[in-house]
C-alpha cells in the first residue's frame, strides 16, 4: 500500500477506465484528472492532468491525508478497485465506465469494508480544456446536479445531497462496514432532456461480463499471461467502437522530458500504431478487431493514393490542425499544451510497409477480403513505386526537414515484398514485374547506402553515422534475418551507442538534427525491440532479463507510458501508450518463438 500525501501525481500514478468511446485517468488518491467527452479526441471537461484541479477534476477518496491506498483491476477487466485504509477502518471504490451505450457514463461505487472511513467527493467541471465554467443547477427530480456549457451537459447523480462551494461540488460522508454510496456522472447533449440515472448494479455486471468475455478469447497462455492480458485489455480500451479506429494514447502533451516542449497530442489514429496494435490483436486471436480496423482503414484512406496520411481522426477525419492552449501550464510545467497534431501533414514512407504487413497477416489468418481491399493495396503499391526514392519525415516525425531515412526505405521494400507474396499466393492481379524491379532496386540501394561499414551497422539516414533504434525491427520485415552478420552488427552498435542504463533511446537527440531541443527519456518500445532481437538470436536469458526489467517499469496496475527516465525512475510521455503495450504482447510471443526455435534446433542436433 502507498500513503496518499497530496503531492502532484506522477504519470504512473494513473489508471485508465474506458468504454471504447473515450476514457478517464484515475490517480492513486481517487482523482479523475483527465476526461474527454464524448470521444477520446473531444475537448476535456476534466483537465487537471495538464494543470491544476481548477482546470477540472473529480476526486472520490479519503477525507484526510495519510490514508493508505492500494489498487488493482478486478480479474480480466477494466474495472478499477481502490482500497482505502485508515486507522479507523477500510473502504473500497470501484470505478468503471459502462460499455455499449450512446451516452458516456462513469460509475463510482464506494463501499465500507470494516470500521468506518471518512470519504470526500470534490467535482470541478471545466469544459474546453479547463477554460469554460459551466452553469450548474440541480436536476429536475433532485437526484443530483447538472453542468451545462454550450452543446454539452454533464449530470452527476447522488443519493446524498451535494453542496456547491466556490464553483465546485462537494460532499463529505462516513462509510461503515456494509454501507455503500454510488455516484454516476453521465454526459449527453445539452439540447436533450437530462439522462436517466444509471442502474449501477446492472451496469456493473454487464461491464464485468463484457471485459471478462473479451479477455477470455485470447489465445496466449505463456509465461507472461498476466502482462499480455493487461496489455491487450488496455489496447482494447483505446479502440473507438463506432468506427474501429485505435488511438495511439489516451492523452495529449504529457512530456517526453520534464519541463521540455516535446509534448504532442496522441489521441488520433496513426496508421503505424494502429497497424502494430492490430498485429498484436491478430496474434492473440482477435479477428473482430482486425476486421473493424481494416474497414476503418479503407474508409479513412479512400481517395487518391497520393493523398494518404500517416494519421487520421478516430472517425477518419483528415484535418487535425495543431494549436496550443496557453491557459494550461502543462504537466509539471511542461509547455506548450498542444491540441491536434501537425505531423498529420508529414510523409512517412514506413506506414506503407506496416499497413501491407497487417493486411497480409489478416489474409493469412482467414480474415475475409473486401473487394476494395486488394484494389487499395495495389494502388498503394503502384504509388509507392513512384515515390520511394523521395526523402520523408521518418518514423520519429522529425521537424527538421525530410531525409532519406533507412527504416523508411526498408519498410517500402517490405510493402512491395508483402504485395508480391500475396499476389503470388492468392492469385491476385497486380503489376508484379514493376513491383519486383522496384523491390530489388530498393534492396540494392539500402545495402549500399544504408549500411555503414565503419560502424558495422545500419544507420539512421543514407550515408550517415547516427544510429536509430527503429532498425531493430529489420528481422520482423524479412529484409534480413536476426542472425545476418549485418543485423548482429547493428544490434551490437545500438547496445554500444543508444543504451542508457540498460534501456534503449530512439536515437541520440544531442547529435541528431530533429528540429527540437535535445533531451528525452528512453523509448520503451525500442527496449522491447532489443529484447525481440535477443530472443531471435538465441540469447534467451538476455531476452527474458530485459523483458522482465521492462515489465517492472509498469505501474501498480500494469500500465506503461511512452518513455522512461532511468535517472528519475519515472515514466514519461503520453499514457497509456499503445506502442508500449503492443511491444509487451509482441515480445512475449517473440520469446516464445525463440524458445521453440531453440528446442527444434536442439532436437535436430540430437
Amino acid at each position: 500500500m502507498v500513503e496518499v500525501t497530496g503531492r502532484e501525481p506522477l504519470i504512473e500514478d494513473y489508471a485508465i477506465i474506458g468504454d471504447c468511446h473515450t476514457c478517464a485517468l484515475v490517480s492513486r488518491d481517487g482523482s479523475i484528472d483527465w476526461l474527454c467527452l464524448p470521444r477520446f479526441d473531444s475537448d476535456a471537461c476534466l483537465a487537471a492532468l495538464l494543470g491544476t484541479p481548477e482546470h477540472g477534476s473529480w476526486r472520490l477518496g479519503a477525507a484526510a491525508e495519510g490514508a493508505r491506498v492500494s489498487r488493482v483491476y478486478l480479474p480480466h477487466s477494466m474495472i478499477l478497485e481502490t482500497k482505502i485504509v485508515t486507522d479507523q477502518g477500510e473502504a473500497r471504490v470501484l470505478d468503471f465506465m459502462p460499455v455499449g451505450h450512446n451516452e458516456t457514463a462513469i460509475i463510482r461505487i464506494a463501499e465500507g469494508i470494516r470500521g468506518e472511513v471518512e470519504l470526500r467527493l470534490d467535482l470541478t467541471l471545466r469544459f474546453d480544456y479547463g477554460s469554460a465554467i459551466p452553469w450548474v443547477t440541480r436536476l429536475p427530480d433532485d437526484t443530483g446536479i447538472q453542468g451545462i456549457c454550450g452543446p454539452d451537459r454533464v449530470s452527476l447523480f447522488s443519493a446524498i445531497e451535494l453542496l456547491n462551494d466556490h464553483l465546485a461540488t462537494t460532499v463529505s460522508f462516513t462509510l461503515r462496514a456494509g454501507e455503500r454510496q454510488v455516484f454516476s456522472l453521465v454526459h449527453n447533449a445539452s439540447h436533450l432532456d437530462p439522462p436517466e440515472r444509471p442502474d449501477f448494479e446492472a451496469e456493473y455486471h454487464s461491464t464485468e461480463q463484457f471485459w471478462t468475455d473479451w479477455a477470455g478469447s485470447a489465445v496466449y497462455e505463456g509465461k507472461w499471461s498476466a502482462a499480455v492480458e493487461r496489455s491487450l485489455l488496455t489496447l482494447k480500451a483505446l479502440t473507438y467502437a463506432p468506427t474501429g479506429g485505435i488511438v495511439a494514447a489516451a492523452t495529449t502533451s504529457l512530456p517526453e522530458q520534464l519541463g521540455g516542449n516535446r509534448n504532442w497530442d496522441y489521441r488520433f489514429c496513426w496508421l503505424r500504431d494502429a497497424t502494430l496494435t492490430l498485429g498484436a490483436f491478430l496474434r492473440a486471436g482477435y479477428l473482430t478487431e482486425a476486421k473493424a480496423w481494416r474497414d476503418w482503414l479503407l474508409r479513412a484512406i479512400a481517395g487518391m493514393p497520393d493523398q494518404i496520411q500517416i494519421m487520421y481522426g478516430i472517425g477518419g477525419e483528415r484535418r487535425l490542425t495543431e494549436w496550443e492552449a496557453p491557459w494550461l501550464p502543462g504537466y509539471a510545467n511542461s509547455a506548450p499544451v498542444r491540441i491536434g497534431n501537425a505531423a498529420s501533414e508529414q510523409v512517412q514512407l514506413d506506414v506503407y510497409g506496416e499497413v501491407m504487413a497487417v493486411l497480409s497477416e489478416g489474409r493469412r489468418l482467414g480474415l475475409a477480403d473486401l473487394p476494395a481491399g486488394w484494389g487499395m493495396q495495389r494502388a498503394l503499391a503502384n504509388h509507392l513505386c513512384q515515390i520511394w526514392r523521395d526523402p520523408d519525415d521518418g518514423i520519429w516525425e522529425v521537424r527538421s526537414g525530410r531525409q532519406p531515412f533507412v527504416f523508411s526505405k526498408i519498410m517500402s521494400w517490405s510493402a512491395l515484398d508483402r504485395c508480391i507474396s500475396d499476389a503470388e499466393t492468392y492469385g491476385m492481379e497486380g503489376d508484379l514485374e514493376t513491383w519486383r524491379e522496384n523491390r530489388e532496386a530498393l534492396r540494392v540501394e539500402i545495402l549500399e547506402k544504408g549500411f555503414n561499414k565503419s560502424l558495422n551497422a545500419f544507420v539512421q539516414v543514407y550515408g550517415g553515422d547516427e544510429l536509430d533504434a527503429s532498425l531493430l525491427l529489420i528481422p520482423r520485415t524479412g529484409f534480413l534475418s536476426a542472425h545476418d552478420p549485418r543485423m548482429l552488427g547493428t544490434v551490437a552498435a545500438i547496445e554500444q551507442g543508444l543504451v542508457e542504463d540498460g534501456l534503449v533511446l530512439r536515437y541520440d537527440t544531442r547529435r541528431s538534427t530533429d528540429g527540437l531541443p535535445p533531451g528525452e527519456g528512453v523509448f520503451l518500445a525500442c527496449s522491447f525491440w532489443l529484447a525481440d532481437n535477443y530472443a531471435l538470436q538465441g540469447r534467451a536469458e538476455e531476452a527474458e532479463a530485459l523483458f522482465n526489467r521492462l515489465l517492472a517499469i509498469s505501474n501498480d496496475v500494469g500500465l506503461l507510458a511512452e518513455e522512461y527516465a532511468p535517472s528519475l525512475k519515472r515514466q514519461l510521455g503520453n499514457f497509456p501508450q499503445a506502442f508500449s503495450h503492443v511491444a509487451v504482447v509482441n515480445t512475449a510471443y517473440a520469446i516464445a518463438v525463440g524458445a521453440e526455435g531453440a528446442a527444434e534446433a536442439h532436437k535436430a542436433d540430437s
